[in-house]
């Protein structure tokens, strides 16, 4: 065999092989850290942060009302709350409760630019940025 058929060989076996990880119920967003993936779980009203080199649970947290939305800031988990209107905020590293905060009707996307979050809400047709 030459090169080229052994790399193609290696990709192949790489490409098949997937792993499924549990999260909580109905995982609607996902986001990464550096380290940990971490996962909104809409009708349990929590996130739980997953070691990213081997999926297992590192811990699930509580959070506001159908949790939708999720970004990292380089220190914070931000999560937007879809039926409570509002952000919550966790430490990334050990998941401890820093804040919550309003935003407007049905908080979705929310994303971080180097120095805010910014907020989508659904159902006011509007962007908070916090």
């Amino acid at each position: 065999m030459n090169p080229l058929q052994i790399a193609t060989l290696r990709w192949y076996e790489a490409s098949e092989a997937s792993n499924t990880f549990t999260a909580g119920f109905d995982p609607q967003s996902i986001c990464f850290d550096g380290a940990n993936i971490w996962v909104t779980n809409l009708w349990d009203n929590t996130v739980t942060k997953l070691d990213a080199s081997d999926g297992s649970s590192v811990g699930t947290y509580s959070v506001g009302d159908a949790p939708w939305g999720i970004c990292f800031d380089g220190a914070n988990i931000w999560v937007a709350n879809s039926n409570s209107d509002d952000v919550t905020k966790l430490r990334a590293s050990n998941g401890d409760f820093i804040g919550t905060y309003s935003v407007g009707d049905s908080p979705r996307g929310i994303c971080f630019d180097g120095a805010n979050i910014w907020v989508a809400n659904y159902f006011s047709d509007s962007v908070t940025k916090l």
